[in-house]
């Protein structure tokens, strides 16, 4: 039986196990949390540390394929795997570009590939972006001639603050013979206090026109990767419809998670197909979807609980993901929940109704 390895176990993590399960293989994950989302899914968990080379050389010492589910991983272990002769999606090349912000917008630049322009760090507004290290919002940050002085030391791309319109993502499945499933574009709205997302739309509230540029340029993206893989690709429309790539991730992604309820192939079924070299699923939605992110309530830290659920669960077609996670604290994502229906007023008003009640407390 194939045995695929995974490193990290967080939700994605998790959703990913859920699916992987109804196929005939063994899936072995290495994190460093004990209780971590998919500790107790797994055929086989791990607990260590996934940024320690050999920590990731012994974990995968036994397995046929690995995989991610966070980016922030040990790159010399994965390219000493893969000169073993292991399938490792995504390739440590592409992984080495994604880990290092000043890398990747270097390699935009390169391929001509449009986002920001690269801006002084004395011209202001520019937005900061730390080039390692950066997560769910954290790690960027806008200056201004008032704020100049909270700039982070550390190694940054200074970037023009983009005129944005909407916040865009396209999924993005690419297999070993280059061939490609692209799922509909995925409308982002965000939540201003964490600056992580708070629920997003697919399709997005957007024409056809924008629809298929934005396929297109995210489709460049990974065109230029050359590499298989799921690639989720952040961009901004901007008010004068131009379109920018923010960055991109090569996994499974918050802005796919509609697709579990929605998508005759998840993004998480997709991986999986990829990872097995299986053929590419159907990206067709089966009805428009939206996904709220359940976050950790102001003033509450501590063994997490959900309110809210009773709520929820009233409604036709919604689902619930709650991701095992102990510990609740102010804006940290603990679920989703998933809404479908076919007209956007009718999910819209499902999620005005569920919003200022469904939360994580203790």
């Amino acid at each position: 039986m194939l045995k695929v390895g995974i490193l990290g176990g967080g939700q994605l993590g998790l959703m990913f196990v859920q699916n992987a399960l109804s196929y005939p293989i063994e899936i072995h994950i290495l994190d460093p949390n004990p209780e971590a989302s998919c500790a107790n899914f797994a055929h086989r968990f791990v607990v260590g540390d996934f940024n320690d080379e050999q920590t990731v050389l012994d974990f995968a010492k036994d397995v046929d394929i690995v995989g991610i589910e966070i980016e922030h991983v040990n790159l010399e272990a994965l390219k000493k795997l893969k000169a073993q002769g292991k399938t490792v999606i995504p390739d440590p090349e592409v992984l080495e570009i994604i880990q290092d912000k000043g890398i990747q917008k270097d390699f935009y630049l390169k391929h001509n590939i449009p986002t920001a322009p690269v801006q002084d760090e004395n011209t202001f507004p520019v937005v900061q972006k730390l080039c390692r290290g950066g997560y769910d919002g954290k790690g960027v940050q806008v200056l201004t001639e008032e704020n100049k002085d909270k700039k982070w030391s550390e190694d940054s791309v200074f970037e023009t603050l983009a005129d944005i319109k909407l916040e865009l993502a396209v999924i993005i499945a690419r297999n070993a013979a280059g061939e490609t499933a692209i799922y509909p574009v995925v409308e982002q709205v965000v939540n201003p206090t964490y600056n992580l997302l708070e629920y997003l739309l697919i399709p997005a509230r957007i024409n056809d026109d924008i629809a298929e540029r934005a396929k297109e340029v995210a489709l460049q993206v990974v065109d230029a990767f050359d590499e298989p893989g799921i690639y989720a690709v952040e961009l901004f429309l901007n008010n004068d419809n131009s379109i920018w790539v923010n960055e991109t991730a090569p996994r499974v992604h918050n802005s796919g998670h509609a697709t579990i309820e929605a998508s005759a192939s998840s993004q998480f079924d997709m991986m999986l197909r990829v990872l097995l070299n299986l053929p590419l699923g159907s990206t067709e939605m089966t009805s428009k979807a939206a996904i709220l992110n359940i976050i950790g309530a102001e003033g509450h830290e501590g063994n997490a609980k959900v309110e809210g659920l009773d709520d929820l669960m009233k409604i036709p077609g919604a689902a619930m993901h709650w991701y095992g996670k102990k510990i609740t604290k102010p804006g940290r994502k603990m679920g989703h929940a998933t809404f479908t229906a076919q007209t956007y007023e009718e999910i819209i008003k499902q999620i005005d109704e569920v919003k200022p009640v469904l939360k994580s407390t203790t």
